[in-house]
């Protein structure tokens, strides 16, 4: 099982990356959180890893953090919760806000996010309520810088894109890049649309 890499950065998207190890190509889907935290491309990249084995193909899940890492895998250990679904929550929800709102028992957070309705928040908060405890260990009060900005004329489209490939409405992610854009201005990067996307969609 991967658990760990570093290499050199050589593709980066918001939630995929490739990481050249020596030579071999990584592919690996990170949230938009860690997107945020990435270096620019040909630098040296460190993530932590989740493996994800399925139907005999595996699949690389990377996090800038730890803590990131361990609400990733408390998340899949919630019923009809999936890789996709977890980077999902974690592109929106930071691990202390949902240890918050596990130890709350306040879903709102969670119905906000695509695919997760009433039902499955309600069940995600009873399942994991007794392992709040793994996730308090992980989380640190420090998290990540943002990488710097790099003005570019494809990166609303990119954004909205990532918005979309997980899950969120056309409509929605429209709205909310646009709520950015009233905020800081046009000619925005990816970063700082990304940025501005977690701000909100962790309200």
């Amino acid at each position: 099982m991967i658990a760990w890499l570093e290499g050199v950065l050589r593709e980066r998207a918001p939630t995929r990356v490739v990481v050249d190890v020596r030579g071999v190509g990584y592919e690996i889907h990170v949230p938009l959180s860690t997107f945020a935290a990435l270096p620019d491309e040909g630098k040296t990249v460190s993530l932590h890893i989740h493996t994800h084995a399925r139907e005999g193909a595996l699949q690389l899940f990377g996090f800038a953090s730890a803590e990131e890492r361990t609400a990733f895998e408390l998340l899949l250990r919630a019923s009809r919760v999936g890789p996709k679904l977890a980077q999902t929550v974690l592109s929106g929800i930071t691990p202390a806000s949902l240890l918050e709102t596990i130890r709350s028992g306040n879903a709102a957070s969670l119905r906000a996010v695509p695919g997760v309705g009433t039902k499955m928040a309600d069940r995600i908060l009873v399942e994991l309520s007794d392992r709040a405890d793994e996730l308090a260990a992980a989380v640190s009060g420090a998290g990540p810088g943002p990488s710097a900005p790099s003005p570019g004329d494809e990166a609303r489209q990119q954004a909205l894109s990532a918005l979309q490939n997980l899950g969120y409405p056309k409509a929605q992610a429209e709205r909310i890049l646009g709520d950015a854009e009233e905020e800081l201005g046009e000619d925005l990067s990816v970063e700082a649309y990304v940025r501005a996307a977690l701000r909100r969609l962790g309200r």
